[in-house]
């Protein structure tokens, strides 16, 4: 792995976890505001699902498209 990789791979880590943070943050709030209705709590298998396998694939995805395009775009500058 050379070391673009290794620092895209750092940076798109550093900002998946800072989004996770800003988007959290609400959600440790004790105080109830003004019209608040908090619907059903989730299950714990829909809790895994959207917190650890839907992260899981999103990260997949974007991997699997990192790797396709910086493939084709090396074997353009190969041909050329």
């Amino acid at each position: 792995m050379d070391k673009k990789n290794a620092l895209r791979a750092g940076a798109l880590t550093a900002g998946t976890t800072l989004m996770m943070l800003l988007m959290t943050s609400p959600a440790l709030a004790l105080t109830r505001d003004d019209g608040d209705d908090p619907g059903p709590g989730l299950s714990v298998g829909e809790t895994l699902g959207l917190f650890v396998v839907a992260p899981l694939v999103i990260f997949a995805v974007i991997t699997g498209l990192v790797m396709v395009l910086d493939k084709s775009r090396k074997q353009d500058h190969g041909h050329a």
